[in-house]
């Protein structure tokens, strides 16, 4: 509740969310990023990519509270507002950073995570490229998509094993995916290919 009321209120300031309708920010925002836990436990870090108002990635944390989540948000004020939901929840092992997704997988130090997520983004194929590099063997990409978004998505990402996609309830349109980084074994082309 905590997390809504602060949507909502700065929501009316900062441009969050198209959605500052109380019942459909639960049920559109956090019913959609909650129903991945319906799909997957997630354990370990988890990089969420462009959180924005924090979807996924901050509603995965109240369902996974030991999750590591790191949140990459380039706009200061979504940064800052992300920020003030991880203080005043309580959450902790939450990391708010500015980078975009290239200049974070380019980081010759960065961590590899066991999950990556990313809600709302544009320019799939390559997004799911990028963060390959962020995830260890065998690591989970979630994606929520429209469907003809993830048309194609296998033949674009050939280190990604993807899973039939899962409906979201409620809409005809809106999926999520689920793919499973291979490891270079896996990726390694066939010798009579």
């Amino acid at each position: 509740m905590a997390y809504l009321e602060l949507l909502l209120k700065w929501g009316r300031k900062v441009n969050l969310t198209a959605i500052l309708n109380p019942e459909e920010c639960v049920t559109r925002h956090f019913g959609e990023s909650l129903y991945l836990s319906r799909q997957l436990r997630l354990e370990g870090s988890l990089l969420d990519i462009g959180s924005g108002a924090g979807f996924p990635g901050l509603a995965l944390k109240i369902a996974f509270p030991e999750l590591a989540v790191t949140l990459l948000e380039p706009v200061a004020k979504k940064r800052a507002f992300l920020k003030e939901v991880a203080r005043v929840c309580g959450f902790d092992r939450v990391d708010v950073r500015t980078d975009r997704l290239e200049d974070y997988c380019s980081s010759p130090d960065r961590p590899l995570h066991d999950f990556a997520t990313a809600r709302a983004v544009g320019q799939v194929p390559g997004l799911a490229n990028d963060a390959l590099l962020s995830l260890s063997d065998g690591g989970r990409l979630c994606l929520w998509l429209g469907v003809d978004q993830f048309t194609g998505l296998g033949q674009a990402t050939p280190g990604i094993a993807w899973q039939e996609p899962v409906q979201i309830p409620l809409s005809r349109n809106r999926l999520i995916c689920i793919g499973r980084k291979l490891n270079s074994q896996e990726n390694r082309p066939n010798k009579s290919d």
